[in-house]
Formats: structure tokens, sequence, C-alpha cells
């Protein structure tokens, strides 16, 4: 089978859309499918191109059996609203001579990946063009969250994005998503349930293991990160991993670390890089029980997890159920306890439910008082810690999934 993933971000080495993005591509790949991917360079999410690769130049190279384009993209470097629009329309555009270089391969199956939906008319066209079948992936409800966090406004304008997405979600003959509750939603803006596909988001559940000692994980420095952080080796370490953006409501987690700030046994590690980091760090300035981290070298992933004696996930209301964090996946696999901010019945909510604590979004009070808690009683942490492993063994296997996904993807080709 011939598949080509057309996803704006594909960055295998970090965590997010783009690392599901590389390793589907890579399992497809080694299944014995020839899989070929058009993205723009690596970016996210210090919105920045990595060094050695090219904002301007269209590139080719091959990672792992999968060959890869990468498209001129322009990147601001303050992703505000326009900045976002004219970001995603400039690889949209630059896009297009890659996807219709792909006559002559004729690929089987045309993946899209969303965000960004801009891409979909494209991908909708050459599936067209060449009789394949189209796919939809949607990792995020793009156009609600955008309107749902102020970045675009106008009810007009709100009207035309929302019935626009609608006709073409009902075009493509696949439509998957990665929680029940965002299923749901496709089934409301008219996607047929016969078309629908639940694709969650995976975890390496080998890589990603709880350790006995936080900052003695194998093949780590021997300091560990709470001794490089000058974190006490019984203190209790509340942390967060991941991107530091408008979606995640990251400013709860200032609040919450001030208001704990005379817990000394209670201490804060940040570890991400992202537009709202800087608000974030100023936010921190006199917190003695608040540390920052870069981005980790993947090696130190399963240290770094498993440094937390709690993970927190902070949501905003108006997106906990457009996007469903992928960083949820490695925190429940660590076999740490998690706190997450949502509504309940939101998507989120539901993933954690029985697995962890779910406090109202924007409470900065509850969430402390949460985390609070949970410091006080490691007997329940270490039980809903080891209730979320063995969740993550059942239902996040990354090759039980993608297998999956293998099945659904040949269903569709012979239908």
């Amino acid at each position: 089978m011939k598949i080509l993933v057309y996803s704006m971000n594909f960055a295998p080495e970090l965590a997010g859309i783009g690392k599901y993005s590389g390793e589907m591509a890579e399992w497809l790949q080694a299944r014995g499918h020839e899989v070929r991917v058009i993205a723009s360079p690596p970016f996210f999410p210090q919105w920045s191109v990595f060094e050695g690769y090219s904002a301007w130049m269209y590139r080719k190279s091959v990672w792992n059996g999968v060959t890869v384009w990468r498209a001129p993209t322009w990147v601001p470097k303050q992703p505000r609203a326009l900045g976002r629009i004219g970001h995603l329309l400039s690889f949209t555009l630059s896009s297009i001579p890659l996807l219709l270089a792909q006559l002559f391969w004729r690929p089987d199956v045309v993946f899209v990946v969303e965000p960004p939906v801009s891409c979909a008319p494209a991908a909708l066209c050459l599936a067209k063009l060449l009789g394949a079948r189209s796919w939809l992936h949607i990792q995020d409800y793009e156009v609600d969250a955008a309107f749902g966090l102020g970045w675009l406004r106008g009810e007009r304008v709100k009207r035309f994005a929302l019935a626009a997405e609608r006709w073409l979600m009902r075009r493509f003959d696949r439509v998957s998503t990665i929680s029940t509750a965002m299923r749901s939603r496709a089934m409301e803006k008219g996607v047929d349930e016969s078309r629908l596909v639940l694709f969650p988001n995976w975890v390496d559940v080998e890589a990603i293991r709880p350790v006995e000692r936080p900052s003695l994980a194998s093949g780590a420095s021997p300091l560990g990160y709470r001794a490089e952080l000058g974190i006490p080796a019984d203190a209790v370490v509340v942390l967060y991993a991941g991107s530091l953006g408008s979606k995640q409501g990251i400013e709860l987690l200032a609040e919450a670390a001030r208001l704990l700030v005379c817990s000394h046994n209670i201490h804060f590690v940040f570890c991400g890089n992202g537009p709202s980091r800087s608000s974030l760090m100023d936010a921190c300035v006199r917190l003695v029980n608040v540390h920052f981290l870069d981005l980790q070298p993947t090696e130190r992933f399963n240290e770094l997890l498993g440094m937390a004696d709690l993970h927190v996930l902070p949501q905003r209301a108006d997106a906990a159920d457009l996007v469903m964090p992928s960083k949820l996946g490695g925190m429940l696999a660590s076999g740490r306890a998690v706190i997450v901010t949502a509504h309940a019945g939101t998507a989120l909510s539901e993933a954690v439910w029985g697995r962890g604590v779910v406090v109202e979004p924007g409470d900065a009070a509850a969430l402390a008082d949460a985390i609070e808690q949970l410091s006080m009683s490691p007997a329940t942490r270490e039980l809903m810690g080891s209730i979320g492993r063995r969740f993550a063994e059942a239902e996040l296997d990354r090759n039980v999934i993608l297998q999956r996904l293998e099945e659904e993807l040949q269903r569709c080709v012979t239908a």
C-alpha cells in the first residue's frame, strides 16, 4: 500500500503531533508499506526553524526508509493571530507543488493531519484526481479552538469557517480523531459514523516505564534531575513537561506554585519551550519552589517523567474538548499520579477519571489544594500511578493502536 502523509508537523525527535506523525510513518514503512511525507521544516515549540533546516528552500531526505519532503514555511517570531494564519497559509501554498509531484507516484491513500485544516482542500483534490482514498486525521479542532481561544473573532467569519470545515469533513473517505468526545463532535459536524475511526495517541510503554528512584534512571547522569536542580531527595516534585503555549492555560501553574510557596516540601518543575515560557518565568521570578528546564533529550525523557511525584496537566476551559494533550499518555505510562484541569464530561476529564484527579479549569486554589492533599498521601499517589500505568499498557500501547490503524487503512483502500 502506498501512503502519502501530509502533515505540517513532522519531527519524530520531539513530542506532540510531529512525533506521532513520524512514528506512524516509520511503523507503516517497516510493515512493508511505501510511505512518503510532505511537511514543513520543524519549528515547534520554540517557533524557530531548527538548525540544519531551511525556512525558504525545498528539501528532500530519507529518514528510516521514509521519503520526506520539506516545503518552505514562514515562521513568525511571535505567533499571534494574523501571524499564525500567515504561517499556515505559507505552508499550504508552498506544499502544493509537492502534492502535484505525487501524481506520478499515485498513492493509494492521502492521509492529511489537522492542524492545519487549510491543507485539507488540496489533499482532497489530489485524492480525487488520482482516485485514491482520502483520510483526515484530527489532532485538534483548529477552527473551534481558534474562536474559543480568541485568536479569531466575528460571528460571520465563524459561521463561514465552521460551514467550510463541515463541508470538507463530509467529503473525506475516512475521518479519525484521538478521543471519543472528539469523535462525537465529528458526528455533530455531519460526518457519517460509518466513516469515523477512533485513532488515539499512543505511548511506547517499553520506553516509558516507572522508575524506582526518580533521579537514578538507567543511562542518565549520576546526579539526576533533582540533584541538578537542587531539589531535596525527599521533596514532592510536581512536574509539567510539554509545550508552553496559550492552549495550555499555563499561567495557572504559577498561581498554584505561589499559593504553595510556604510548603517547603513541594517543588514545581516546568520543562518545555513555547511562546508563554517568558511570561511564566516572569510570574515565578521570586518563587524559590519553582525550577525551569528546557526541552530535554529523548534519551532522558523517561528519567524526566520519573522524577515527578505528581504530573500536572492544565488546560483552558474553552479548549478542553477541542484538543487532547498528547503528553497525557507518557504521564500515565510513567506510573505517577496525574492532576488535570477540565470540566466534568470533557474528553480530558474522562481520560483521567479513576486514574487521577480532575479539578475545575482556571481555579488555582483548587489545583493547589489537590496538589497539597496528594503530597501528603504517598499511598494514594502510588495507587493512582499504578492504575494509570495499567491503563497505558492495555489501551495506549503503540503497536496495538498502529495495528488497528493498518487494518482500517486496508479496509479503506479495499472498500
